[in-house]
């Protein structure tokens, strides 16, 4: 079971997927489950999906995980920060699931999936 757990599925957009959430040439969407408390219990409360991103600033080029920079950077412009801490940035494992070929991992990250492995 690799969910909840750090993979990144890729899955073919149907047409109800904005293009926006969409890879801008693959037409493929990004799905996790993330194993952390909190997000989990947002989700659960939420009773649905939950769109997030990796906060990369226009002036970085590594994701922020501190969150008393995040908050002297954004709180104007945010309406919730939800702090749980400084966040150690980890690569999922990114696996393809798209149905023009076979599952394979295409970005080996901190998750070990062994039914994958060739």
């Amino acid at each position: 079971n690799l969910t909840p757990g750090p993979f990144t599925f890729l899955l073919d957009a149907t047409k109800e997927v904005p293009r926006r959430l969409q890879h801008p040439k693959k037409k493929t969407v990004g799905i996790r489950v993330p194993d952390n408390i909190v997000t989990q219990m947002i989700l659960e409360e939420l009773g649905e999906p939950l769109l997030s991103s990796t906060l990369i600033l226009a002036t970085q080029t590594e994701a922020e995980t501190d969150p008393y920079e995040i908050r002297e950077k954004l709180e104007h412009e945010l309406d919730l920060i939800i702090d749980f801490g400084i966040i150690e940035s980890r690569e999922t494992t990114v696996i393809d699931c798209c149905a023009d070929h076979k599952i394979e991992i295409l970005r080996q990250g901190i998750g070990h999936a062994p039914m994958l492995d060739s």
